[in-house]
């Protein structure tokens, strides 16, 4: 072996070991960027045949490097995305994903990934919430995002201050305690497994909202329904002429507590939830087969 080989092999698990390290943080980046593992999943490959091309005994910061890739390859997909929803059939919801119950008790990650604000992030442009997830829940400075967006420091100053504010007008007020969250889905479980009506209005905020994503695949809600009283109606109308036996089990997806539904012991869909003040103002029903394949095993996701 010539000593070129040897340098090449060296600098290629060199590199390979650099992107194990930060796998689970480019993955945790790109998901919240795209609301999408699988196209997550095919960033990271991209990243990855971008990496090995680079001089990585040059690199100085592996991680800032290997970040601002991953962030222009997120915001290619971003725009490939936007032409896929505005053809989807029905809402578009985020794809759910089992994440491991310690992600739960990480305030910051589990709120940076829970559906309710992956759901507001889908207002924002694509450099939009590429700034916002980068520096709100990366802590990545703004020079960093800079580069990796291809904007000036004071550019990216302006457009993450807009994007917090359109943020914070729709996020929920208050972040709620695991503890809350899970005692939120337990009495809407108990409700629905009893056909309790009065304990379904108890736990659901009157203002509350469901929307349902079955991507023109399975049958849901075509438009959102606003309103306890009409999301009761659905539940206890529809459920009833559902051909079949629904059960469900809690579960953790984006590091909230969720409902994992069965329809004759095979999967259905995953019911995951927004709670303010004890009480469920968000329902989110993924029923879409596409979206469920990260559900069965834990996601390992990170901020650091």
């Amino acid at each position: 072996m010539t000593e070129g080989n040897i340098t090449s092999d060296h600098a290629t698990d060199s590199a390979t070991e650099a992107f194990v390290a930060y796998r689970n943080l480019l993955f945790t980046v790109a998901y919240e960027m795209l609301g999408s593992a699988a196209d997550a999943e095919d960033v990271l490959q991209e990243t990855w045949l971008r990496w090995v091309k680079v001089d990585v005994g040059q690199v100085h910061d592996q991680r800032a490097y290997l970040v601002r890739i991953t962030t222009r390859q997120s915001l290619n997909r971003l725009r490939t995305l936007k032409r896929r929803k505005e053809a989807y059939v029905g809402p578009w919801l985020p794809e759910p994903l089992l994440t491991a119950p310690d992600v739960a008790e990480d305030v910051e990650l589990a709120e940076s990934v829970s559906m309710a604000l992956m759901i507001v992030l889908e207002r924002l442009s694509p450099v939009e919430r590429a700034v916002f997830v980068l520096r709100e829940a990366f802590e990545v400075g703004y020079d960093e995002i800079a580069e990796a967006v291809g904007k000036s420091p004071a550019a990216v100053r302006q457009i993450a201050h807009r994007a917090r504010r359109h943020v914070d007008a729709c996020r929920p007020r208050e972040v709620v305690s695991p503890r809350e969250a899970r005692a939120a889905v337990e009495s809407l479980q108990r409700a629905l497994e009893t056909g309790d009506l009065q304990g379904l209005l108890d736990v659901l905020a009157p203002e509350v909202v469901l929307v349902g994503d079955g991507g023109g695949i399975k049958q849901a809600v075509p438009r959102p329904i606003i309103g306890a009283e009409k999301v009761s109606r659905l539940f206890f109308g529809g459920l009833g002429k559902v051909k079949g036996t629904l059960t469900s089990e809690p579960t953790v997806v984006n590091g909230s507590p969720a409902l994992l539904v069965h329809l004759d012991g095979e999967i259905d869909g995953i019911l995951a939830v927004r709670v303010e003040d004890a009480r469920i103002t968000g329902l989110y029903y993924v029923r879409n087969p596409e979206k469920l394949t990260r559900i069965e095993s834990e996601n390992p996701l990170t901020l650091r």
